[in-house]
């Protein structure tokens, strides 16, 4: 239901308009009225908004989760296997396997507000850094990296959006992998394509970067 009392927040300080890149933002018959912090912490901000939409032109009033947009790596090797890594989750308590992925961490630096080719720069060189950080593995002489596109985390209460790349012939660095302090990498394998399907099947992969990347893969013949 809209807040009546929206108005006054129409002119507080704090009120910073989202993003307008093509993926978030207002798009036609969208229009932010407000948008108020209500929480800044080091990785989420939490917004009420309100906001007018092709079906409700009173408004409806929003909690909205923003996080810095990340990106999500399918990594194969040369020998045709897919690398995940098993990491520890702390919302779910538990470690789980992942294609390896990362925050871009600074949405300003990406470009998301202005120059689309600074931006796709800097969103394959983080795609490139997660790979290395995580798995130890880089690119190689033949190694190509793919845009799959993006996705959505959960719509319904984040603007947060994920890059999918595709990173074929991939080679294990010299030097092995850079694990962030944050993150606790339990380890990284190798899975053929048999084994990686069978994990989806049965309900071992759930991490929803990783089957994205999945579906994406599939949906463009590269499985």
């Amino acid at each position: 239901m809209a807040d009546n009392n929206h108005a006054k927040w129409v002119n507080d300080p704090r009120v910073k308009t989202p993003a307008n890149d093509g993926i978030t933002g207002d798009h036609p018959g969208w229009e932010t009225v407000s948008h108020e912090l209500q929480y800044d912490g080091p990785y989420a901000k939490v917004f009420h908004d309100f906001v007018r939409t092709p079906t409700r032109p009173e408004g409806v009033m929003w909690t909205v989760v923003r996080r810095k947009y990340a990106v999500a790596v399918a990594p194969r090797t040369e020998d045709g296997k897919w690398l995940l890594v098993h990491q520890e989750r702390i919302p779910i308590r538990r470690a789980i396997w992942e294609f390896p992925a990362g925050q871009i961490e600074n949405a300003d630096e990406s470009g998301e507000n202005g120059d689309p080719i600074a931006r796709q720069a800097v969103i394959q060189a983080t795609a490139w850094r997660e790979l290395r950080e995580e798995t130890g593995w880089t690119s190689g002489p033949a190694s190509r990296l793919e845009s799959l596109g993006i996705f959505y985390s959960s719509a319904g209460f984040t603007d947060e959006h994920c890059y999918l790349f595709f990173a074929d012939g991939v080679v294990l660095h010299a030097e092995g992998s850079l694990p962030d302090e944050h993150e606790r990498i339990v380890e990284c394998r190798a899975f053929t394509t048999e084994e990686l399907v069978g994990m989806i099947a049965s309900g071992e992969i759930r991490d929803a970067n990783t089957l994205a990347c999945f579906a994406r893969l599939t949906a463009l013949k590269k499985v």
